[in-house]
C-alpha cells in the first residue's frame, strides 16, 4: 500500500538541504521511488550528489526551459509516474524584492512575478509531465501550497498569499479533468516550518501554534509522501492542512484562571 517500487517521481524546489522539497524526495526514496530532482540555483547538484540521484537547474518560470527539464527526467528516469510541485516562496537567485507589501505598494511587476514563481511554475510543470504521467496506470501530481491564502493571511503579503490560494483552484480544477486517468491531484498547506529561511519573526509566531513550535521539512514530506502512494489513491481535489492548529483557534488571548 505504501511501496513506490518502480514509480518515478519529479520533484521542484529542492536547493534547500533544510527544504520541503529536499525531504519530500528523501521520503519517496525511503519508499522505493525514483526520483529526478530540480531547483533554480546550482545548489540542486550538491543535493543530487547526496540523494545519488539525477538532477539539473531550471527557470521553472520558462516554458522553453520546463519542456527541457521534462524531457530530460524522462531521459534519466525512463518516463514520470509523478510530479512534485514545491517550487515557490523566494528564490535565493532571483529575490522577491517588494513581493511583502500592501496592495499599494505592490507594483504589477511584482504581483506578476510572484504568480509566476509561486503558481505558473506548477502549472508548467505540470502540463509538460502530464503526457507522460498518463501512460502509466495510474499517476500523482502534489502540490506544496500554503495555510497561508487558501486558509489565513499576512498583513502585506497579499501577492504571495493570492498565488497560493489560486494554486488549490488548480488542485480541483485537475483532480477532474485527471480523474478519468487515475491521476489523483491534491496539495498540502504548511503552516510555519522550520527551514534555513525561516526569519526571527517565523519562529517567534511558531511558538505560539497550540503545538508550540514549527513544523518540521519531514513532517511535510511525510504527507507529500503518502499522497503519492497507492494507499492515497481515493483522495484527490484535497488539500491537507499541516500547520500543528494553527488555523483553529478563535481565542489567541486567554483571560488568566486564577
Amino acid at each position: 500500500m505504501f511501496n513506490l517500487s518502480g514509480k518515478r517521481f519529479l520533484i521542484t524546489g529542492t536547493g534547500s538541504s533544510n527544504g520541503i522539497g529536499f525531504a519530500s524526495a528523501r521520503a519517496l526514496q525511503s519508499l522505493g521511488a525514483q526520483v529526478f530532482i530540480t531547483s533554480l540555483s546550482d545548489r540542486v547538484n550538491q543535493r543530487a550528489t547526496e540523494l545519488n540521484c539525477p538532477g539539473a537547474s531550471a527557470d521553472l518560470t520558462d516554458e522553453n526551459a520546463v519542456q527541457g527539464l521534462i524531457a530530460l527526467a524522462v531521459k534519466e528516469l525512463g518516463g514520470i509516474d509523478g510530479v512534485v510541485n514545491n517550487a515557490g516562496m523566494t528564490s535565493i537567485v532571483d529575490s522577491a524584492q517588494g513581493e511583502f507589501a500592501s496592495i499599494d505598494d505592490t507594483s504589477l511587476a511584482t504581483w506578476r512575478k510572484s504568480f509566476a514563481r509561486n503558481l505558473d511554475s506548477a502549472f508548467l510543470v505540470t502540463k509538460a509531465a502530464l503526457p507522460y504521467i498518463r501512460k502509466n496506470p495510474w499517476g500523482r501530481v502534489v502540490m506544496v501550497s500554503s495555510a497561508t491564502g487558501p486558509l489565513m493571511a499576512i498583513r502585506n503579503d497579499v501577492a504571495y498569499a493570492s498565488a497560493k490560494a489560486a494554486m488549490i483552484g488548480l488542485v480541483r480544477g485537475l483532480a477532474l479533468d485527471e480523474a478519468p486517468n487515475a491521476i489523483t491531484v491534491n496539495a498540502i498547506a504548511p503552516g510555519w516550518v522550520a527551514t534555513e529561511s525561516q526569519t526571527p519573526s517565523e519562529a517567534l509566531h511558531s511558538a505560539a501554534t497550540p503545538l508550540g513550535r514549527a513544523g518540521t521539512p519531514d513532517e511535510m514530506a511525510s504527507a507529500v509522501a503518502w499522497l503519492c502512494t497507492p494507499g492515497a489513491a481515493y483522495v484527490t481535489g484535497q488539500m491537507i492542512v499541516i500547520d500543528g492548529a494553527n488555523s483553529l483557534p478563535e481565542q489567541r488571548f486567554l483571560p488568566p484562571t486564577n
